[in-house]
């Protein structure tokens, strides 16, 4: 998440002085954004959205060309998942990356100066200094099932030492909560934001409105 990025939406990802929204969002098909990230866009202070289609090839390649411009318009970062091809391809600002550190280094490559390259699949203290000394412009720290505590433990860790901007990934709101205040640049939601879109929105809102 350099802050030296030209592409649209990409000014979004500059760390700020409170966490900001990271979305995982699952897209359905159509040409329009979907009604809760449309929600999201407009009530919360959305940084980026990990966009994930359900298919592959010219399916998903359809399906990011459709939204990526609109939410691009607002300053909103759009990434997709383990492939720069298909960033390229459809103007994505970039990608989240999974996989081994070969390949991180094969998506760094490929997309910088230009578009964002993000690392994802961190288990480890060493892997997440790996990939910021690759190069990464974030790393994603937590996962659906990694415990919460370590989580806040690894992202305290990593606030206090790094410059690289870190994203937290939060189960569940009262996650949110906890990994702000460990010191998360950016707070990721997937189930916890689309299983009730209302709610999550109203929980954001207290977490950003919360004295510091």
């Amino acid at each position: 998440m350099s802050k030296t990025e030209s592409r649209a939406g990409a000014h979004a990802l500059a760390p700020a002085a409170r966490p900001r929204l990271y979305l995982i969002a699952p897209l359905l098909g159509g040409s329009s954004v979907p009604p809760p990230l449309e929600e999201a866009a407009k009530a919360c202070d959305l940084a980026c959205v990990l966009l994930q289609t359900p298919g592959e090839g010219r399916d998903a390649a359809a399906a990011l060309r459709a939204i990526i411009p609109s939410l691009q318009k607002r300053g909103i970062a759009c990434l997709v998942a383990n492939d720069p091809g298909l960033a390229i391809e459809t103007g994505a600002d970039g990608v989240h990356m999974e996989g081994s550190p070969d390949e991180l280094a094969a998506a760094l490559r490929a997309l910088k100066p230009g578009r964002i390259v993000g690392a994802g699949g961190i288990r480890t203290r060493h892997a997440a200094m790996e990939a910021g000394e690759a190069g990464a412009d974030y790393v994603m720290l937590g996962s659906e099932t990694r415990p919460l505590e370590e989580t806040a433990a690894l992202v305290s860790w990593w606030a206090e030492l790094f410059n690289v901007p870190c994203v937290a990934y939060a189960a569940n709101l009262q996650a949110a909560k906890r990994l702000a205040a460990a010191g998360a640049d950016f707070i990721a939601l997937g189930k916890a934001y689309f299983g009730d879109p209302q709610s999550a929105i109203e929980a954001w809102r207290r977490l950003s409105q919360a004295p510091e």
